[in-house]
């Protein structure tokens, strides 16, 4: 018995040291672990990429913009100078035409045979005149020799102005017929296009009173607008230094698509809205613009020298207004509050808060703040 108890404190004895040699093992591996991991450097901290751009400074134009619409410089109802049926439609609906093309024909007998008996009764007149000059002319010697009384000398003087007379009448009457035959043919009186015919062939039409078509003259065209009396002050001072050319754009456009200029500015402000009515004419050789379409304007008054352009992407909006992100000292963002100016293409002008020399970020703009470092990119060239 005393034997097993002192077997069994050795064996006790034993796995402690042996539990003793695993702690110290531990505590050796956690010394060892401790340094390894003080010897490794910490990851440097991320900075963001920016792409910036110089401040471009350049000469830029002034323009005003307005919505505008179309009207035409004439617009026309056509209808007939003389009664008759309806023989011929010469243009068909909608055709552009030229001036003196022939658009409608009235019947022309009833004014060709007119004419004709206007002629023959000229004819008449004529032959008339002849014998009552001749009988003159023999009255005129007969009277001189005392064989002619003056009584039938005065009356042969009578019948010759008398048949002068109706000879004039009828070459009136003749050139009447003459117009209301040529009439009969409705022509354009100017180049333009027509519309819907009102007027079937064969239908009886009354001077004045039966409506063929209409004609509208759509090259050169008018562009009304109406700008406000604050402009109005700019728009005079830009048409004393000289024409003021006007660009037109239909909607959803960014470039022209007509050109013309300034001619018109009304005399009166329209007390209700303050606006004045002003008018370009437009060259319109295509038929792009028609009557009624509503437009866009754009005006150039002026050119604007050494303005200060930037991306208009690199605006930012706070409550403290516009603002752009500058790269500052150090490569570190800068905050710059600037009030706006015109606008050329993708850029536009800043007139303050940058300078020249500065160098905007255009992007990752939501991504960082003032005073946060960045690395800037190669330079962008930007828009011209």
């Amino acid at each position: 018995m005393r034997k097993w108890k002192i077997a069994l404190g050795a064996a006790v004895a034993l796995g402690a040291i042996s539990m003793a040699s695993v702690h110290l093992l531990d505590m050796g591996n956690l010394s060892l672990n401790a340094g390894t991991a003080a010897a490794t450097p910490a990851p440097a901290a991320f900075v963001m990429p920016v792409p910036v751009v110089n401040v471009v400074k350049k000469t830029i134009p002034i323009y005003l913009d307005y919505a505008a619409r179309v009207e035409s410089i004439r617009s026309i109802t056509l209808q007939a100078r003389v009664p008759g049926y309806l023989e011929e439609q010469s243009a068909d609906d909608g055709s552009d035409v030229k001036k003196g093309d022939l658009l409608y024909k009235i019947a022309p007998q009833d004014f060709q045979a007119a004419l004709d008996q206007a002629k023959a009764q000229v004819q008449r007149d004529t032959a008339t005149v002849d014998y009552a000059r001749s009988n003159l002319g023999r009255g005129t010697e007969l009277a001189k020799s005392g064989y002619l009384a003056k009584d039938s000398f005065d009356q042969r003087t009578s019948t010759l102005r008398e048949a002068e007379a109706s000879l004039a009448v009828n070459q009136a009457a003749m050139r009447t017929a003459e117009l209301n035959l040529s009439y009969a043919e409705i022509k354009a009186p100017f180049a333009g296009r027509i519309g819907r015919n009102q007027a079937s062939i064969g239908t009886l039409v009354s001077v004045a009173g039966t409506v063929l078509n209409t004609l509208v003259q759509l090259d050169p065209i008018y562009v009304t607008f109406n700008p406000s009396e604050t402009d109005l002050a700019q728009l005079e001072e830009a048409r004393a230094a000289g024409p003021v050319d006007v660009d037109v754009l239909l909607p959803g456009d960014t470039e022209p698509r007509q050109k013309g200029q300034l001619t018109f500015i009304d005399n009166t402000i329209d007390h209700s809205t303050g606006t004045i009515t002003a008018r370009a004419t437009i060259g319109n050789a295509k038929f792009t613009l028609l009557p009624g379409q509503y437009v866009r304007v754009r005006l150039h008054i002026k050119e604007q020298p050494d303005a200060l352009m930037v991306p208009q992407v690199a605006l930012g909006s706070s409550q403290l207004g516009k603002y752009l992100y500058v790269l500052g000292k150090g490569n570190t963002v800068d905050q710059r509050i600037v009030s706006l100016g015109p606008t050329n293409g993708d850029l536009i002008a800043i007139s303050s808060g940058i300078a020249e020399g500065d160098q905007v970020i255009t992007g990752n703009l939501q991504k960082i703040g003032p005073g946060m470092p960045v690395s800037p990119l190669p330079q962008q060239k930007p828009a011209s």
